[in-house]
């Protein structure tokens, strides 16, 4: 009997939360992670099971049925997502998955309830795609700008983006640098008001969203990124932060060997002492206190990623008002608890918008 890669199975252990809450449904989750012996199956494994969503996406729209065409698609574009997500050692097979889920996710969201749209938004010489969705019925909805994390892209965000679309306000999942359809030729950017300041340029000019509500919600490093360009920002009026760290150098040397290795590939370093000279710049230490809208942080305590104590010291640090959700059993971004702060997290920010 073959020996389990530790990174096979490390993923079947502490993964299945995210996967399952992000949209993948538990039985391929469990069919992958039983089949797969070898780190180096990990994104073909996933690309098979992704063409039998991709297959009845196509069959379904076809046949006229444009909403379960929808729906498979998705799904068929966040199975390809997690197999290329740390991947990064077989760029070519990488980015050959990555390109299908996103083709997957066009193809879904014009028939998505509500629709979809794909934008591209300037940023100097670059641009970052995204994806924008708009609640029915409402004419200047507020906007829920949503950053990601270090191996998330917006093609994995349907389920997150479902929770804010359902109170009435739209959402923008963008990838920024280091991230998605912009990792290729932008590195991750620490100073990440960066990026958020064209993003919110961007949207100043549209009359189909109220850019004077704009809310911003983070995740994993997005859960650094958003409070970061809160800091900064001051057209942002609330802060969603899901376990981000407060100094990332911090956790370097304790991050998963995948984690680390994602980090090296999309900061564009060298090796791991330039990637930590880029880590050293992802701190919030002399910028929280600049975060004068209100904060909405949470921290699982059984996050073996980034530890809880991170998130807690922004919750400490901020100048506003702050309300703090430990998950006592939750591991990172609690995705194995996200009913503990999902909701609560968009119920919170919606008030905060005047929704």
């Amino acid at each position: 009997m073959s020996k389990i890669d530790p990174r096979v199975e490390a993923a079947r252990i502490h993964w299945s939360g995210r996967f399952v809450t992000n949209g993948v449904p538990l039985s391929v989750f469990q069919d992958v992670t039983e089949t797969v012996k070898h780190w180096d199956q990990w994104c073909s494994t996933w690309s098979e099971k992704a063409k039998i969503f991709e297959d009845l996406g196509h069959q379904a729209k076809d046949q006229g049925y444009s909403l379960s065409a929808a729906q498979h698609l998705t799904t068929a574009a966040v199975c390809y997502h997690f197999g290329k997500f740390l991947f990064v050692q077989d760029p070519e097979q990488m980015k050959k998955a990555h390109e299908r889920a996103v083709e997957c996710r066009n193809l879904a969201l014009p028939f998505l309830d509500p629709p979809g749209k794909r934008v591209n938004i300037p940023h100097g010489e670059h641009s970052f795609y995204g994806n924008l969705r708009k609640p029915a019925g409402i004419k200047k909805p507020p906007v829920i700008l949503m950053t990601l994390g270090l191996d998330s892209a917006k093609e994995e965000m349907d389920t997150n983006e479902k929770i804010f679309l359902e109170r009435g306000m739209a959402t923008l999942v963008f990838d920024g640098p280091g991230q998605g359809e912009s990792e290729y030729e932008q590195p991750i950017c620490p100073e990440y008001e960066v990026p958020v300041k064209s993003v919110m340029d961007w949207l100043e000019k549209r009359n189909d969203v109220d850019s004077d509500r704009v809310g911003i919600w983070g995740v994993s490093l997005g859960g650094y990124y958003a409070p970061r360009a809160a800091a900064f920002e001051e057209r942002i009026k609330a802060c969603i932060s899901l376990t981000g760290p407060f100094k990332l150098i911090e956790c370097f040397n304790e991050l998963p060997g995948l984690t680390k290795s994602a980090f090296i590939y999309r900061s564009h370093s060298s090796d791991e002492e330039h990637a930590k000279e880029v880590a050293v710049r992802m701190s919030l230490e002399d910028v929280a206190e600049k975060i004068t809208c209100p904060l909405y942080v949470v921290a699982g305590k059984l996050d073996r990623v980034i530890p809880h104590q991170q998130a807690l010291k922004l919750s400490q640090t901020a100048s506003g008002e702050v309300v703090l959700n430990l998950v006592e059993d939750g591991g990172h971004v609690a995705n194995n608890r996200a009913y503990k702060y999902r909701t609560q997290s968009a119920d919170w920010i919606a008030s905060r918008l005047g929704v």
